[in-house]
């Protein structure tokens, strides 16, 4: 662990060095795992240990930081401290000019927005503000598999998402607006003869390409070509039974960029342009064309796409077109813990498996305005992994972390129960003052913001059952009530709780019935008092012991959909 120790501590302190002496937790997990694979196994065990010590590191000054990184052999004596970095700033765009950066989202209407489109989303967004250039919202609406279908709903879905992530697009296009552009220069790459159109089967074809076999098509006349389009526009074609290939290199290392598909027929109807078309582009010859027609500067994408980038350019080179755009390019981010897959939750709605596109398990951005996710906490949580190129596995406490930091000081707190177990209090006879409630502040670190009036009944006192069965018998606090030996029947210790007893919360009658959603789609049934009636709709709180949630009243019935610890 030593040796981990001095790791983490490495790391910590350079990425301090680097920006003004605040190390960042998120940037040091990445860069630990691109430059130490074996430490991911163990992230689950050194996270904590990794906070303590940026934490350390971070409270400490610049010239010791420094003193303490030239220990690893890091920086010489003779460096100068580097100038102020702002948190969270993202390294420069190649080839970037002020007011003349042109960006676009391109986002698939399969569903709304979810965390794992979130990068994307907000560092377009980011590069854009930063260089007053204009950013495109250009729904990516070309018909693709049978599984990955258009919803209609998910075109205002995705912008409503946008806007609550502070998102500010420019224009608003569709590729189901560009296909007559797109059949245009279709038409004239078969003439360039850089493309052809192919009949052969799905099965010859995935063997010739695995084997590095040209087929017959390949070698067709520029005339039987454009033959063969027609008849694909006009339906004499039919779906599956051919479609429009690059002609790239059936040779080349890769057989996934051997002779990859350009346009195909698709007879599906289109929830915008109905059946007005059959023949769709694929993604690459779709932003080949209008990346360079719209004059795209740069196009930011997953490293794992850089496929992509190499068929834009060889579509550019057939056109004879000169590159504009520069491909800059991140790595994978993955959040333990979460399965996102808008397919799957498509079907799991249309199921009934799950509540709708605002369910916690879809992990789009509605799920998260509803639990209480705020969209300052997703974009800060991005742009602290910055443009990173390694694949990241980041624990999700790390992302409830920055979303702590926003709502602990707006949610006031109430008690809950869940899985209540009743227990009374008999009162030593000496004590003939009468309970019938307490006063407790609505938020200890905000005491003008007033109290809440919890009342007491002793001869119904609600517990936590898990509490009361590992703390059975022992001296307990009951919060901002009293001291009590917990038992069925409890026994009066001291009208003070002590400081080093351990405390517990609890509720007692009059008290509300709520439900509380979980992360995972389960319910939790439980009591609360009867102050929570009062929170408004759409408000955060914290269940004391219990964790954040966001309020949501239907009718009279109080639901709450959680947040996290």
């Amino acid at each position: 662990m030593k040796d981990v120790k001095d790791l983490i501590y490495m790391y910590a302190l350079a990425n301090a060095f680097e920006y003004n002496g605040k190390a960042q937790l998120q940037a040091i997990i990445g860069k630990m795992i691109a430059d130490n694979p074996g430490v991911r196994d163990k992230l689950k065990e050194i996270v904590p240990e990794i906070k303590n010590i940026v934490k350390e590191v971070n409270s400490w000054s610049a010239a010791k930081q420094k003193k303490e990184l030239e220990k690893f052999g890091v920086v010489k004596k003779d460096t100068k401290i580097r100038e102020e970095k702002k948190e969270g700033e993202l390294p420069d765009l190649p080839n970037a000019e002020k007011g003349k950066v042109v960006m676009r989202l391109a986002p698939y209407p399969s569903g709304p927005l979810h965390i794992g489109n979130a990068r994307m989303v907000i560092l377009n967004d980011e590069y854009v503000k930063k260089y007053r250039g204009k950013l495109i919202l250009f729904f990516d609406d070309t018909i693709g598999s049978e599984e990955k279908m258009i919803l209609p709903e998910a075109y205002e879905m995705i912008e409503e998402s946008l806007k609550w992530l502070g998102v500010k697009w420019h224009q608003v296009m569709y590729k189901s607006d560009r296909m007559e552009t797109c059949y245009k220069y279709a038409e004239e790459i078969l003439k360039r003869d850089a493309a052809y159109v192919c009949t052969c089967s799905e099965t010859l074809l995935r063997n010739n390409r695995r084997t590095g076999v040209e087929c017959p098509c390949r070698n067709n006349t520029i005339d039987v070509n454009l033959k063969f389009w027609k008849m694909m526009l006009t339906g004499e074609i039919k779906e599956r039974e051919a479609a429009v290939r690059l002609k790239t290199d059936m040779h080349y290392p890769n057989p996934a960029f051997r002779d990859r598909v350009l346009l195909r027929v698709a007879e599906r109807e289109h929830p915008r342009v109905g059946r007005k078309y059959r023949v769709w582009p694929m993604l690459e010859f779709s932003w080949a064309i209008d990346d360079y027609l719209l004059g795209i500067t740069h196009i930011l994408r997953g490293k794992q796409l850089v496929i992509e980038d190499m068929m834009e350019e060889f579509i550019w080179q057939a056109f004879g077109w000169q590159k504009k755009s520069e491909f800059v390019h991140h790595g994978m981010l993955i959040m333990e813990g979460a399965k996102i897959s808008k397919t799957e939750s498509r079907k799991k709605i249309a199921a009934g498996e799950l509540s709708g596109w605002d369910d916690p398990r879809t992990w789009s951005m509605q799920s998260f305005e509803k639990r209480g996710i705020q969209p300052g906490a997703v974009r800060k949580f991005i742009l602290d992994l910055g443009m990173s190129m390694a694949d990241v596995a980041m624990p999700l406490e790390i992302f409830y972390a920055e979303n702590r930091k926003i709502i602990d000081a707006e949610a006031n707190r109430y008690f809950a129960v869940f899985d209540p177990l009743e227990i009374s209090v008999k009162m030593k006879t000496k004590t003939k003052k009468k309970i019938e409630s307490v006063e407790a502040k609505l938020h200890p670190d905000f005491p003008k913001r007033g109290n809440r009036k919890i009342p007491v009944n002793l001869e119904k006192i609600f517990v936590n059952a898990e509490d009361f069965k590992k703390f059975h018998g022992k001296e307990i606090g009951l919060m901002n009530l009293f001291d009590v030996k917990l038992k069925k029947d409890a026994e009066f210790v001291g009208s003070e709780v002590k400081m080093d007893v351990q405390k517990i919360h609890w509720v007692s009658e009059p008290n509300i019935p709520i439900k509380l959603i979980m992360p995972d789609g389960s319910v939790k049934l439980g009591i609360g008092e009867p102050d929570l009636a009062k929170v408004r709709n759409g408000a955060i709180v914290q269940l004391v012991r219990v964790g954040f949630a966001r309020v949501g009243k239907i009718n009279k019935d109080i639901v709450l959909y959680y947040a996290h610890k």
